[in-house]
Formats: C-alpha cells, sequence, structure tokens
C-alpha cells in the first residue's frame, strides 16, 4: 500500500528514517508491520484499513522533518500514539517550542518531549511544589532531577536532596549485609544513575562528599528544614500519610519540592495506605502547587513497556 504522502528531499528523507532506518523499525515493532520509501514514496505493508491513520501519522512525521527536527524512535512512537488517540493538534508547536533544560555529560541535551513532559517541565519552573504522577517510564523522576542539577547550576539553589522511601520488596533489609548506608544504597540507584548522566561520575561524587548533593533514604528527612534546596521525593507511593506530611512540613524559604510516584505500583505491607494517594486529594487545589497526572502515551522506554502496561491493566479490569 502507497501512502499519500511524498519525501522529496534527501535532507527530510534521514531524518523521517533516523539512522540504519531505526524510526521505520518502530512500525515493525508497535504495528507488525513494514515501511519503506522508494524514490519519494512510503510503502507500508499493512490493511488498507491502516491507511488514514498512516497518512496522518506520516504527514506529520515529514512535517517535522522539513522544519529540521531530529527524529528519534522515541518521537516516532509519540506520534504514533498521539495519532491513535486523535491527539496530533499542535504538535508541531510542541517539538518548536522545546526549551532546553540543561546538556547533559555526554552533551545530550535534555527537553520535554511530550505534552504533558512540558506541562510539567513549566510547572517545575513556576511552583515551590510539584507532583509528578503516573506510570513507569514517563520521565518524572528524570526530568526532577534534570530541573534540579540546572537550579544548583545557575545558583537558584545551594543544595540538592534527592530521597526515597526504603520499602522492602519481598526481602527485609535487617537480612542484607553491610552498615544502614549500604543497606538503602541499592533503593536510590535510579537517583545516582540520573545523577551522572547529567554530571558525570566524578563531578557527581565530589559533590556528594562535599554535601551539596544528599542521596538518602526519607527516614533521614526528620527533623530538618530545608532551605535553600531543591528536594526531590522519588517512589513516592510507598510513603505512609505520616511519612508525606513529615516530608512536605520541610519545605523551607528559597527552595523548591518535587514528589514522584505512581500510585498503580504501591509496595507497601498489607492494610497500609499510601501517602501519595491520599495527599493527592487533599491538596488538590492548594495554591503555589501543582500536579501533573502522566499517562501511558507518555512512556518514553522500548515500545515493550507500553505493551506490558496495557496487558496488566487488562488484567485488573
Amino acid at each position: 500500500m502507497k501512502l499519500n504522502i511524498k519525501v522529496n528531499q534527501a535532507e527530510t528523507l534521514q531524518l523521517l528514517v533516523g539512522v540504519e532506518d531505526k524510526n521505520l523499525a518502530v512500525f515493525k515493532s508497535h504495528f507488525g508491520f513494514d515501511v519503506s520509501i522508494h524514490k519519494d514514496e512510503i510503502v507500508v505493508d499493512a490493511p488498507d484499513s491502516y491507511k488514514k491513520l498512516l497518512d496522518q501519522i506520516f504527514k506529520t512525521l515529514v512535517n517535522l522533518a522539513e522544519h529540521k527536527i531530529l527524529l528519534s524512535e522515541r518521537d516516532v512512537l509519540y506520534i504514533i500514539k498521539m495519532a491513535q488517540n486523535d491527539s496530533l493538534d499542535n504538535i508541531l508547536d510542541l517539538y518548536k517550542s522545546q526549551k532546553k533544560i540543561l546538556v547533559s555529560d555526554t552533551g545530550k541535551s535534555i527537553v520535554a518531549k511530550t505534552f504533558n513532559q512540558k506541562a510539567y517541565s513549566e510547572a517545575l519552573l513556576k511552583y515551590p511544589l510539584v507532583f509528578g504522577v503516573g506510570p513507569a517510564g514517563t520521565g518524572k523522576t528524570y526530568l526532577a532531577v534534570a530541573h534540579a542539577v540546572s537550579a544548583l547550576k545557575q545558583g537558584k539553589v545551594k543544595k540538592l536532596i534527592l530521597t526515597r522511601p526504603a520499602v522492602e520488596a519481598g526481602e527485609s533489609l535487617g537480612f542484607l549485609p553491610g552498615d544502614l548506608k549500604e543497606k538503602v544504597d541499592p533503593y536510590l540507584i535510579p537517583l545516582y544513575d540520573a545523577l551522572y548522566d547529567f554530571l558525570g561520575v566524578a563531578t557527581t561524587t565530589s559533590l556528594l562528599e562535599r554535601g551539596v548533593i544528599e542521596v538518602a533514604p526519607l527516614a533521614y528527612m526528620r527533623g530538618r528544614t530545608l532551605e535553600n534546596a531543591f528536594v526531590i521525593l522519588d517512589e513516592a507511593q510507598n510513603t505512609t500519610r505520616t511519612q508525606m506530611k513529615m516530608f512536605l512540613t520541610r519545605l523551607g524559604f528559597s527552595s523548591f519540592m518535587v514528589v514522584t510516584g505512581d500510585p498503580s505500583q504501591v509496595d507497601l505491607g498489607y492494610k497500609k495506605e499510601s501517602g501519595l494517594k491520599e495527599v493527592l486529594g487533599i491538596l488538590n487545589d492548594l495554591e503555589d502547587t501543582k500536579i501533573i497526572y502522566f499517562e501511558k502515551v507518555d512512556v518514553i522506554r522500548h515500545p515493550l513497556v507500553q505493551k506490558i502496561l496495557e496487558r496488566y491493566d487488562a488484567n485488573d479490569n
């Protein structure tokens, strides 16, 4: 089946297909059929019933490529899913208005890639308390750490504090080897990984040793007032009501606080209520607080993650 969209320029074609045609391979992993380009024609091994949808998708992709926007597999997948939701309006504006949050240690520019990520990124610049809520792989923690590092580099804050509740998943901390730090560090690895990505291992280690960056379990926050700091609470669905209240009341002057979590992945024990689930209702309309809800369409991991989430949702229902 040939689509109605034409690819007229070599540069547009190169941006469209990606390195080694990886952008076209997304269609195989998502839909199960092949896409190829012969001269200026897009040919798809798909039933005729897909023609309208594919015309919309490739019209958007070619338009972005013609505007010299570098397309990744992640971008192609997002545009496919937005087309399936009939939500392609303003997609060009999203990509043209992307603002660089930070340049990573490897030279990668960190930007918001979806509409919800953009709203989240804007909220992190505006509000002292932001909640990022939604499925795994939507960039909630990654973007929060990017903004935290950017704020530190710009001198907006003097310290970064990243924390998570140390909740056992089948094993008790008491049975793990080492002292307390060695017991809880495995829970904090995703936060270290983000820091290493943005700052490099050497700089991160230096800032940790100097106390400019602190990565610690949630229990270490009790009794403190956090001023001139960017504070991130990750995996907040595993906080209790008491822990959440304790954390939020640590907020000091000239500080930013971000709470991220997925209410569908609570690992607390039997009959323990998630502090995140409760606080979203309590603070829903509080001034100077913003809650951003992410959706499965925002998932930025391998396409298989999206399918796994859909299967679990279907099973739960």
